[in-house]
């Protein structure tokens, strides 16, 4: 926006100083002709001050002789005003001054930047650190987003060099088997279509914009149990639930999805056989929690964070035929953020892994 020149800050300040000197030192020289000058006899003093008597005798001290000295005095007042206003206000002015440089390098790209301002805590120094929190945000979100982006295209790259192999193979070699051929591309286009809908519901828990409504979230776990039951069944793990009403409000859909990547992450990273599975949703004051735990594999804690990682599946955990495609558990912690949850991942001791999600609570009417 193109705006016309101005005064700085800083002329401002000290203008603002000189004249509020002037009007003080103004005041303050009136104030002596009114009370000192016209006022007061000069047998009011104590004695032994006879020459100062004599200057401040009335019969001696006129208009004449005090308006000019009254006009030097305001004419220093103004020129030490002036002079101090200006370096007083450059010194109050200089933390505002590397907060404006360091906006500028941000602006043109450089991210790690930071104005690490020192000194006592004042307005200054809490706009600097809110600054610097600020730019930290948002280098981690872009440092976020280019992983996730590089990672989106990794992962989307090799359904699609798979197909492109996959006709290559079948222009070079018309009589080859088409139902083969068919059912390959099928199943390399559904796990196409499917990362590409998780790309879309982390994009939307991300964006928080949703409609909320009051939900039990106790329903939806069984309505995701009740969808998983045959993988269950087909891997061979037996499900253990025990819930309680506990209400909600948010978006069904997202946590909907948040149950069901739960219990399927569960599912399929458990054991290879006779594997458990144990969901629980219970009430605590202002809150509502749920916990998923599962058997399986010795997690290791160092590993724990990769597993919020997009892509991401931590050592022992590989890919299966009903693995997904490495978003769930980073589109659950997107959609417990949205809806202003917490989210806690800790490793079993005999192993497997406990998810823990705790929901502001809803009252139920």
């Amino acid at each position: 926006m193109d705006r016309a020149t101005g005064l700085s800050v800083r002329m401002k300040l000290t203008l603002s100083y000189a004249g509020f000197l002037m009007i003080a030192g103004a005041l303050l020289l009136a104030a002596v002709w009114v009370f000192l000058l016209r006022g007061v006899p000069a047998s009011n003093f104590r004695p032994g001050f006879s020459d100062f008597l004599r200057v401040f005798d009335p019969s001696n001290f006129g208009p004449r002789i005090f308006v000019p000295a009254a006009v030097v005095a305001l004419a220093f007042l103004l020129a030490f005003g002036l002079l101090g206003g200006w370096l007083l206000a450059g010194r109050m002015l200089a933390p505002l001054a590397r907060i404006t440089h360091a906006t500028r390098i941000v602006a043109n790209g450089s991210l790690s930047h930071r104005i690490e301002l020192q000194g006592p805590r004042d307005e200054l120094h809490e706009l600097a650190d809110s600054f610097d929190t600020m730019v930290s945000r948002l280098e981690h979100t872009i440092a976020e987003q280019r992983r996730f982006a590089a990672n989106a295209s990794h992962e989307l790259r090799t359904p699609l060099a798979t197909t492109k192999a996959l006709l290559e193979v079948a222009l070079k070699d018309p009589s080859g088997a088409r139902t083969e051929l068919i059912g390959r591309l099928h199943h390399v286009n559904a796990r196409a279509i499917d990362l590409t809908e998780a790309l879309l519901m982390l994009s939307r828990a991300d964006q928080g914009a949703f409609a909320r409504e009051t939900l039990d979230l106790s329903l939806l776990m069984e309505e995701s149990a009740e969808t998983l039951l045959t993988l269950a069944e087909r891997r061979g793990v037996a499900l253990h639930s025990s819930s309680t009403v506990t209400p909600v409000v948010g978006s069904g859909a997202l946590l909907l999805q948040m149950t069901t990547n739960l219990l399927h992450n569960a599912i399929v990273h458990n054991l290879p056989q006779h594997g458990k599975v144990w969901v629980e949703t219970s009430l605590v004051p202002d809150a509502a929690l749920l916990t998923v735990e599962n058997s399986g594999p010795t997690i290791e804690p160092a590993a724990i964070p990769v597993l919020l990682e997009p892509f991401q599946r931590g050592a022992g955990r590989i890919r299966t035929g009903d693995s997904g495609v490495g978003l769930g558990l980073a589109i659950v912690r997107s959609i417990v953020r949205a809806h202003q949850g917490s989210l806690v991942l800790s490793a079993r001791t005999c192993g497997g892994l406990r998810v823990a999600v705790r929901l502001p609570a809803a009252l139920m009417h």
